[in-house]
């Protein structure tokens, strides 16, 4: 008689996938919004838009972490990496005004370590708190040979709602409104292919002290900075005419994604927040300040941009979230370049 193979025999757990989900159920139960009727464990998650909105247009946003992953993996630290997820998704269709409603994640291993994925899941959870949005479903997949021992994939995708009338598009951007930027908790999400090149080169030891307070590693492996509260108060009390969620590509690339073709963007560039993380990759590996902004945030994760007279209002209720800010400049008329540094 042919001996039985099962699953577990090919690689895959069945119960440590059943207790995953029984472990990370308490994490994602703080996360739940009134308008949740169904949520992790089912085959679908159900959100109730409710009477809330009179004409909701929904936002979704769906992102990685990258090979920001590989540092994780290194560092053997994974709680904080969630959190990377789920700003890189709602960071974005904040741009749009939407308030984030919910989220779902994807977890993709080789196989199933529950202490790692929980410690994944966690930060997940703790993001979307901040966020302010229900984690409502995801998945786990365990792939055996799909990839190498102790790594794993994550993916994520938001939702949000915003008033049709409310959506922030820039069509209100005028020349003279003022370019606020919103300081940056460090690389984000963005660039790691370089980073880790050049930590391989420089010979730089993750485990000595970048300051007082955290070691190299800990500041190259700080989470996104999830900007939903701060910039959910502003929509409510200042006219905001544009924002722009700094990722791949730098301000360089992704500020005047937001701009009319008739507009541009004039950025001071001694008013850049100077950081020591930014100044080390920099000189490192030799790059000029055009290809830094062309790559890197560079100190500023986020840009709202409003009329000259709520400035000062709006970086008042930037700096009661605790979040620094800097008046880089302001919107001009095109001439040729989509973005002109001074």
């Amino acid at each position: 008689m042919k001996t039985s193979v099962t699953y577990k025999d090919a690689g895959v757990d069945i119960n440590a996938g059943d207790e995953l989900v029984e472990r990370i159920r308490p994490f994602a139960r703080r996360t739940m919004r009134p308008e949740v009727l169904a949520g992790i464990g089912g085959f679908g998650a159900m959100f109730e838009l409710g009477r809330k909105y009179n004409n909701p247009v929904l936002v979704s946003g769906t992102d990685g972490v990258g090979t920001k992953l590989k540092l994780a993996f290194l560092l053997d630290k994974h709680d904080t990496i969630g959190i990377d997820l789920v700003a890189m998704s709602v960071n974005d269709i904040l741009v749009q005004g939407a308030e984030p409603l919910f989220f779902l994640d994807y977890f993709a291993c080789g196989k199933l370590d529950i202490e790692t994925a929980s410690a994944v899941v966690r930060g997940i959870a703790h993001g979307c708190e901040e966020s302010m949005c229900s984690l409502i479903g995801g998945e786990t997949a365990e792939m055996p040979s799909m990839y190498q021992d102790g790594e794993y994939d994550l993916a994520g995708f938001a939702v949000g709602a915003v008033e049709k009338e409310n959506i922030i598009d820039g069509s209100r951007l005028c020349s003279g409104d003022v370019i606020i930027g919103l300081a940056s908790s460090g690389f984000h999400s963005n660039g790691y292919s370089l980073v880790r090149k050049i930590i391989l080169n420089s010979g730089l030891d993750l485990n000595t002290a970048y300051d007082d307070h955290k070691t190299w590693g800990a500041a190259i492996l700080e989470p996104t900075k999830l900007y939903v509260k701060p910039i959910m108060e502003l929509l409510k009390t200042v006219d905001v005419r544009a924002m722009s969620h700094i990722t791949g590509g730098g301000i360089t690339g992704n500020l005047p994604r937001v701009f009319p073709a008739h507009l541009a963007a004039s950025v001071e560039l001694s008013k850049l927040p100077k950081v020591k993380l930014f100044d080390w990759l920099q000189e490192e590996a030799n790059l000029t300040q055009e290809q830094m902004l062309e790559t890197f945030n560079c100190g500023v994760g986020y840009v709202v941009v409003v009329p000259s007279h709520e400035v000062m209002q709006t970086m008042q209720i930037l700096e009661s979230h605790n979040i620094k800010s800097y008046n880089l400049g302001e919107v001009i008329n095109r001439q040729k370049e989509d973005i002109v540094y001074i």
